[in-house]
């Protein structure tokens, strides 16, 4: 089989098992893997001297495992021949993508909320984000910010990775990732053995964050969206988050940011728009439509750069 057809298959397969059933939460999923072995590795090493340094060996051996592990499978699975690699690499795309997921987690919470209430929909937001929130209008914004920046963590920059390096970058990529989400806090027990995580994770979304909002903007644009999102993207204390998240916002015209309460502390975050309006559930399928066509975009994109260049 053409080598081109060995990135082009499984992106389409894993795609396509994703767009359909989402992460299993019934099976075993390597992410949960990279999770258990954080937390082994938070436990025995987050302690006593020269924390900094044992975070640092932690953030960049983990990664370097995972994506040796899936180089290790792929050199097995091509041995056997070229159905198996399509098939096992098909199920590692699969995992890898997330924006099913994101999207079934985004609807429970609001569907919760318009169905049991806001002390519902609080308890259920408390699943996918850390703030405390007091209205349903906070419930919504925490929903699409969510969705927005999880659009380019969990669908475009696996994505990104994959088209740069088959599945084995993609499940580097994800360990960071994991790694960011489970250490890589500014509080006390996290600053010094999660900064390392914290860093690498920003570097390796520099670029997918910028590819997800310009994405966004081509997806949904209306006039004035670029330069809504060129006013707005750095007003974000991480300095990816702010891209996708300005899309969204100009997008839908409303207000992100805002003081926002984490675990009893106010944090005051830089509004993201000027529109203080109120935000509904027609927002939230907006946000939708736009997550499945950024994340179909991106695949047809790759698609269609690795027929245009290495088909001859």
């Amino acid at each position: 089989m053409n080598e081109v057809w060995l990135v082009i298959l499984p992106l389409i397969a894993g795609y396509l098992l994703d767009l359909a059933f989402g992460d299993p939460r019934t099976i075993p999923h390597p992410v949960v893997g990279f999770g258990n072995m954080i937390s082994w590795a938070e436990r025995h090493f987050n302690c006593g001297r020269f924390r900094k340094w044992k975070g640092a060996v932690v953030a960049l051996s983990f990664p370097l495992f995972a994506g040796m592990a899936g180089w290790g499978i792929t050199v097995g699975t091509l041995a056997v021949g070229d159905w198996c690699f399509c098939i096992v690499a098909s199920v590692f795309v699969f995992y890898g993508l997330a924006n099913h997921s994101l999207i079934r987690e985004g609807r429970e919470v609001v569907d919760i909320l318009k169905k049991q209430g806001v002390e519902a929909g609080r308890r259920r937001l408390s699943w996918i984000v850390g703030r405390d929130t007091l209205s349903p209008k906070e419930i919504y914004t925490a929903v699409l910010e969510t969705m927005a920046e999880n659009l380019s963590d969990g669908v475009v920059a696996p994505l990104f990775y994959y088209a740069l390096g088959g599945f084995p970058a993609m499940m580097a990529y994800k360990m960071v990732n994991t790694l960011d989400s489970m250490i890589g806090y500014k509080d006390e027990r996290y600053r010094q053995f999660g900064c390392m995580a914290a860093r690498l994770d920003d570097v390796l979304n520099y670029i997918p964050a910028r590819l997800t909002a310009l994405f966004m903007a081509l997806v949904a644009y209306r006039p004035g969206l670029f330069r809504f999102i060129f006013r707005y993207c750095h007003q974000h204390a991480s300095p990816n988050s702010g891209f996708p998240e300005s899309a969204m916002a100009g997008i839908l015209d409303c207000r992100f940011g805002g003081a926002h309460v984490y675990h009893g502390l106010l944090v005051e975050k830089p509004y993201i728009g000027d529109n203080d309006r109120e935000i509904s559930y027609a927002d939230f399928r907006i946000a939708v439509r736009v997550n499945h066509r950024v994340t179909l975009l991106t695949v047809v994109s790759i698609v269609a750069v690795y027929l245009c260049v290495f088909i001859k």
